[in-house]
């Protein structure tokens, strides 16, 4: 019998800790090889991590949103199997036998039985309060911020696998049967919640740029009545293979084209080195919510793509963050962000910058307004653009030039498509 030692990977380039953000096995748990026993995570990307050895676990690195170093001891496995099994997972150097016991070896406890075969069926199974359940990462931090138990959940995935739309559905008949109860009383219940993993990114991040960078928000109404028509008419007109256009993908042009002729404004400024750094790439953030909180894709060489590329790629990424599926790459390397809420985006907001970039375009609802066109009272479509610039690198009437070029392009949208 041996103890095993599962140490923290490099989970990123120049990354020297990650934070831990699920443990899958609690002391005492069997393991089998190849089992997930936590997850971690670093520049808002989830790594699971795997046991290279079948055991029990006698010892866990931390708790929930400790930070451990990359090679610190993360997880320690009683187990039955040569050391040498941890090949393909980590060096000697990495990974190491911790002890080794003189008691005569036993036989491996039964490995845990196979789950059955998925037979195509969707019909729902409890889990068991003895069993981990089976569940993504994206939807066990779904579970843990919304305050569900997975326990008490219903699967109804294949091989009795909890889906988003189970824990929702929980959700829903908690609030229902909520509704069920009459009359006024005190609540004098408190709750503690610990800042882990995304949410405790977002509040570093913006404690970091409100901290270093002196905002300025600049609010500007734009008359978006024919950019409405046209796109209504792209979306009639589209291709099959080309997806629904929003807003969002104008705008991206229209960035593209108005960063063209202010450079300064597409850049990242190190300020502890005192230097700007203008970007001849307009990698463009899209800020996305999603249910552990926010994260920003970048929609990388927007200056080459078409308006229907823009479209396809802004989907893709804002898919694959919901899900907990975008690479480390996928989250970061912005040069300039653009802020929406859609139909929630309210009218006026005061976005705050993604650190080190220097501007955010944020995007308000669009409204029916009576506006006066010099003889009478006529409806069209309005919408607010709130932006925010580094007061330190954007003088307020640079800001203002910049949002009053994107206002034109949008007004008139047929100038996002004239090149040169």
């Amino acid at each position: 019998m041996s103890a095993f030692t599962i140490k923290m990977p490099d989970v990123g380039e120049g990354v020297a800790e990650a934070e831990v953000v699920e443990w899958h096995v609690k002391i005492g748990d069997p393991v089998r090889e190849d089992m997930i026993v936590a997850a971690v995570m670093t520049d808002k990307a989830t790594v699971e991590i795997p046991s290279p050895v079948a055991g029990k676990v006698t010892w866990l690195g931390g708790e929930i949103g400790d930070r451990i170093a990359v090679k610190a001891a993360l997880v320690r496995i009683e187990t039955y199997a040569d050391a040498s099994s941890d090949e393909g997972f980590a060096s000697p150097n990495d990974t190491a036998v911790i002890e080794q016991s003189a008691e005569p070896s036993r036989p491996p406890e039964e490995p845990a039985k196979s789950p059955p075969k998925d037979n195509g069926s969707r019909q729902a199974s409890p889990q068991k309060a003895v069993e981990k359940p089976l569940a993504a990462p994206s939807v066990r931090l779904f579970a843990r911020e919304s305050g569900v138990d997975l326990r008490q959940v219903q699967a109804s995935g294949p091989a009795g696998r909890i889906l988003r739309e189970d824990v929702e559905q929980f959700l829903a008949q908690d609030a229902s049967s909520a509704t069920i109860q009459r009359g006024y009383g005190r609540n004098t219940k408190t709750e503690e919640v610990k800042l882990t993993g995304l949410r405790r990114r977002i509040a570093e991040k913006m404690a970091l740029s409100t901290s270093r960078i002196p905002h300025i928000t600049y609010v500007e109404e734009v008359d978006v009545t024919a950019l409405e028509e046209l796109r209504a008419t792209m979306n009639r007109d589209r291709k099959p293979d080309h997806p629904k256009l929003t807003v969002l993908p104008f705008l991206m042009r229209a960035l593209v084209k108005a960063v063209g002729e202010q450079p300064q404004v597409n850049a990242t400024f190190d300020d502890d080195a005192g230097i700007v750094t203008r970007h001849g790439a307009v990698h463009i953030g899209i800020a996305t919510q999603t249910a552990g909180g926010l994260a920003v894709p970048v929609v990388r060489h927007a200056e080459a793509r078409s308006i229907w590329d823009c479209a396809t790629e802004m989907n893709r990424l804002a898919e694959a963050t919901r899900a907990g599926t975008a690479t480390r790459d996928e989250l970061s390397g912005s040069t300039i962000t653009i802020s929406s809420l859609g139909a929630l985006g309210g009218i006026v907001s005061t976005p705050v910058i993604n650190h080190p970039e220097v501007a955010i375009v944020g995007v308000n609802k669009i409204a029916t307004r009576p506006i006066w066109d010099d003889v009478q009272f006529v409806p069209r479509k309005m919408m607010n653009l709130s932006s925010s610039f580094d007061h330190r690198i954007i003088d307020g009437w640079d800001a203002a030039t910049f949002v009053q070029r994107i206002r034109t392009l949008l007004e008139t949208p047929a100038l996002i498509f004239i090149e040169g």
